[in-house]
């Protein structure tokens, strides 16, 4: 044993020492990960060098079980509702004894000790400690690695997560409900994960926090991808898992901040995290060649289907998910930027898959549209991206990304309106979706079509352009776009029947209207009159 766990009381004591000891691993090597994963059962080596690790049956996030201790620290402003589910404090110590308790009958135990967030000024320390390799090495690639001289002088972390995926909850307590539990405690500051190997629920717990703690600092968290040019100019793209937040920010040209959370504050843009977590389906060296040259040793492939011969891994196989991914330090992008920080950005983009299809390419926001758009948050739910999601379906997430807020989304908009207007930025809307009829009837936008109109964003070039405004959601559209045909620009031209355009787009209005609802109380009257004219 080289590292003592016995202040959470895990001390291996129902382990028979005598047969197979207990070890625990603090902050392993990649290589000491390999050798100690590759002899058990659910994993495997694909021929590039990553690690292949099986996580079903949950092989996304759970978010319907996830859950906030009410305790009286938080309880007044936690953003309570379908995101934010309460447990009670006693239902919370059982589902920790009962990790703690299947931690204490494994030989083998991992600490992983990390940071989250690039600046120094914000970061926090976070301890894992899990019982499977593949989550050790998914942690290790997510959290900021401290060197040598860091992790000598850790002391003790500001949160820890008890992964026990392996161990079902227990239904029947309170707040419970089902055999999935994944549990964060502000007041202890601990996060507990019972009922689901996916790896992704500590990435987001840890994001989840980050969302609490940070905009009480008036520092914005976000669920957004940067980049920045060579001429230091920062861009944002903010949307959900799988409408381009990782494909599109990796690009040969720019230097990658981060593909996924970040922090801005008044000296600027902050990664959260130390690696990127990209989809990996139909993934090719052609179309994505940054993420596909990142897939090697030290990477893991989570659920991809590869030959067992040749150890070659089909990215087409979706037989075991569509949500098929790969985690790799972010270093393994060829021009990342270390440290991962980055000045006030000149462009903002939201990212859309609009499943309706009626939303343009793109379309440049006033400042009342980007605060409409924040706050409604549209998209579509990716096939694979959560249990049970098993074709895009329109949905409204708050700052694109309610699933992972701890605070009312108002907190966040106030929070990037303010900066927006602080740093004189321009905020994009751009549609990654669907063009020419709905989902099952038009076409998905061609990535090279998508790239091409990044390009003309962060090149100046659609500062130049001429615009022309469509009439039910009032959205700015350019004209020309260079190496965009010109009739994708216009959504309503695309469609062959343009009647059927206008009623479905009119249907989408009628969806934000009535999605915005809820937050009506709250906004003001510049901001209401974004609203689209259904």
């Amino acid at each position: 044993m080289s590292f003592d766990l016995a202040q959470y009381g895990i001390t291996g004591e129902t382990t028979n020492h005598s047969i197979v000891g207990y070890h625990v691993h603090r902050n392993p090597s990649v290589a000491k990960l390999y050798t100690l994963a590759l002899p058990r059962k659910r994993y495997g080596l694909a021929n590039s060098g990553a690690l292949i690790a099986f996580s079903a049956p949950k092989t996304g996030r759970s978010p319907q079980d996830k859950r906030i201790v009410e305790e009286e620290t938080t309880k007044a402003d936690i953003w309570w509702g379908n995101v934010n589910r309460p447990i009670p404090e006693s239902s919370f110590q059982l589902n920790k004894q009962t990790a703690v308790n299947y931690l204490n009958c494994r030989d083998h135990i991992y600490v992983i000790d990390g940071f989250a967030g690039w600046d120094p000024k914000h970061r926090i320390k976070v301890r894992v400690i899990c019982t499977r390799a593949y989550h050790a090495l998914f942690m290790r690639n997510m959290l900021i690695r401290p060197t040598a001289e860091e992790l000598a002088v850790f002391g003790e972390p500001d949160w820890v997560i008890f992964n026990a995926g392996q161990m079902p909850a227990i239904p029947e307590l309170p707040g419970v409900g089902s055999r999935t539990s994944v549990n964060v405690n502000f007041k202890t500051r601990e996060m507990v994960i019972l009922g689901t190997e996916y790896a992704g629920e500590m990435k987001k717990g840890v994001f989840g926090v980050l969302n609490y703690t940070l905009p009480k600092q008036g520092i914005l968290s976000m669920h957004c991808s940067a980049n920045e040019g060579a001429d230091g100019s920062v861009a944002l793209f903010f949307g959900l898992s799988g409408t381009g937040k990782t494909t599109l920010s990796a690009d040969p040209k720019r230097s990658l901040i981060g593909d996924d959370e970040h922090g801005w504050s008044d000296d600027g843009v902050f990664n959260f995290e130390g690696g990127c977590y990209a989809k990996t389906i139909n993934l090719s060296r052609d179309g994505e060649p940054q993420i596909y040259n990142a897939i090697r040793f030290g990477s893991i492939l989570e659920n991809v289907g590869f030959n067992p011969e040749t150890l070659e891994v089909d990215y087409s196989d979706v037989s075991i998910t569509e949500n098929t991914r790969c985690s790799y330090p972010i270093e393994y992008i060829d021009n990342a930027k270390i440290p991962c920080v980055g000045g006030h950005p000149k462009n903002i983009i939201f990212l859309t898959c609009d499943a309706f299809g009626v939303l343009p390419p793109v379309s440049r926001l006033t400042s009342a549209q980007a605060m409409y758009q924040f706050i409604s948050g549209y998209t579509a739910k990716v096939a694979g991206t959560e249990m049970g999601v098993t074709e895009p379906v329109p949905n409204f997430s708050a700052c694109y990304g309610a699933a992972f807020l701890s605070l009312h989304p108002t907190v966040y908009a106030e929070l990037l309106a303010e900066k927006i207007k602080k740093h004189q930025a321009t905020v994009w809307l751009v549609n990654t979706g669907w063009t020419g009829g709905s989902h099952g009837v038009g076409n998905r936008f061609a990535l090279k079509h998508t790239r091409a109109i990044i390009d003309a964003i962060l090149d100046g070039t659609l500062d130049k352009a001429k615009y022309v405004e469509d009439e039910i959601f009032g959205l700015a559209t350019p004209s020309a776009v260079p190496d965009v045909p010109t009739e994708l620009l216009n959504a309503r031209d695309a469609w062959s029947d343009q009647a059927a355009y206008d009623a479905t787009a009119r249907k989408l209005a009628g969806m934000f209207v009535k999605n915005f609802e809820k937050f009506a109380d709250q906004a003001s009257d510049e901001i209401l009159s974004a609203a689209p004219k259904g």
